[in-house]
């Protein structure tokens, strides 16, 4: 027995895990969040005319604790004072207003951690009344962020290891919870047998036995009436039941990081498309066809950002929209046929766009040609009719016979 003790069970992951999909792979990662005080990636995406960014430092210190609320109502009342509005303008004999004091108030907030300034280099002495809103705005939107963040990680630690389990396996994208729950559910069983009641007993030597792939059902069961005609029966169930529980354990997690594996690949793979859509339109061509910077823009947004949502629920591109939109919402059968065949055989697609546009062109020309050629035949005519025409007639003068 000491030999099979050591094995491990055999796993179908087949019906647990689910396989990776088109949808997966076709837009940005889920974990790709940016903020206001996001940094730019080295990924030069100028040509869209906007700001990418990514998530702040991990090893940033912890926020001193204010009255949030508190904070955003007195000094959203400070800035609204109508001494501070410069979109309004001021009466006769107002005074004009010094705004060092907000200035100081603000450095010495920002010095303390307690606001986090904007990523540009603007002085603070230099702030509108509008640029202050802003920046109160995004630093309040900032921390009610992160307090929705702190939120999960609290209600995680608070749950069963089961529901952890569970969590963990939905939140990197795994989507057979029939499957999690019925392993769950094996596994809570596996757990609650006693080795001390009899029938528990046989119940953990079986699964054991099973588990080690101890050989055939006959086989288990004539082991098992051998260990009990001795009076071992007992004895094995104790042996067994902290390793059992352990095995079980082992396959949970086994599955979990399996899970956790697939959602780093299918992350990895989101990354891979979105560089290679912008490698793609980042030099303004596109298989010979010039691209604005509208264009390109448009093009980079619409294939990486998930916008929309598919008819299975889940958030797709405007590529994955339009093809599901023309296939079942508004049938346009043509334009999925030839959405096909440029995918399926772009070289032949393209020969045959290209010669229907040389036969338009050569019909256009033809058309010119009989229009000129009837116009030099209508003014050959002319000429020629003008060339026939009669002399103009005359009468002879009656000459007098008499006159001399």
């Amino acid at each position: 027995m000491s030999s099979q003790e050591n094995n491990t069970p055999d796993l179908n992951l087949d019906e647990f895990l689910p396989m990776p999909g088109a949808d997966d792979i076709l837009t940005a990662p889920e974990s790709a969040k940016t903020t206001v005080f996001s940094k730019p990636k080295d990924l030069d995406t100028t040509f869209l005319e906007t700001k990418a960014a990514i998530a702040a430092d991990a090893g940033e210190k912890e926020e001193p604790k204010i009255n949030v609320e508190a904070a955003k109502e007195a000094l959203t009342q400070i800035l609204d004072n109508d001494l501070l509005d410069e979109d309004t303008k001021s009466s006769p004999g107002r005074p004009k207003v010094d705004k060092s004091g907000l200035v100081d108030t603000f450095s010495k907030l920002i010095e303390e951690g307690m606001i986090v300034p904007f990523d540009d280099e603007k002085p603070l002495d230099e702030y509108s009344t509008k640029d202050w809103k802003e920046l109160l705005q995004a630093n309040f939107e900032e921390r009610e962020n992160k307090v929705k963040q702190q939120v999960p990680a609290s209600f995680f630690n608070s749950l069963p290891d089961e529901l952890k389990a569970a969590y963990k396996y939905i939140s990197d994208g795994g989507e057979d919870l029939k499957g999690l729950f019925r392993a769950l559910s094996h596994v809570e069983e596996v757990r609650q047998l006693d080795p001390r009641d009899e029938q528990d007993q046989e119940q953990i030597a079986r699964q054991y036995l099973r588990a080690t792939n101890f050989g055939t059902e006959d086989e288990i069961e004539e082991e098992i009436e051998t260990w009990k005609d001795l009076g071992n029966l007992g004895k094995k169930a104790n042996q067994f039941k902290p390793k059992l529980d352990k095995m079980q354990e082992q396959v949970i997690n086994y599955q979990l990081q399996q899970q956790e594996q697939f959602k780093v690949q299918q992350e990895e793979a989101a990354n891979q498309y979105i560089d290679n859509v912008y490698v793609t339109l980042k030099d303004g061509h596109l298989n010979g066809l010039r691209l604005d910077k509208k264009t390109q823009a448009f093009l980079f947004t619409e294939l990486t950002q998930p916008k929309y949502q598919s008819l299975q629920g889940k958030g797709t591109n405007l590529l994955g929209h339009l093809l599901e939109r023309y296939q079942f919402v508004e049938p346009r059968y043509d334009l999925v046929a030839e959405a096909l065949w440029l995918l399926a055989d772009p070289t032949s697609y393209k020969s045959q766009i290209m010669q229907a546009a040389k036969n338009e062109v050569a019909q256009d020309t033809v058309r010119k040609l009989k229009t000129e050629e009837a116009r030099k035949l209508s003014s050959t005519q002319m000429t020629e009719d003008e060339d026939r025409k009669p002399a103009k007639r005359t009468i002879p003068r009656q000459q007098n016979i008499f006159k001399r």
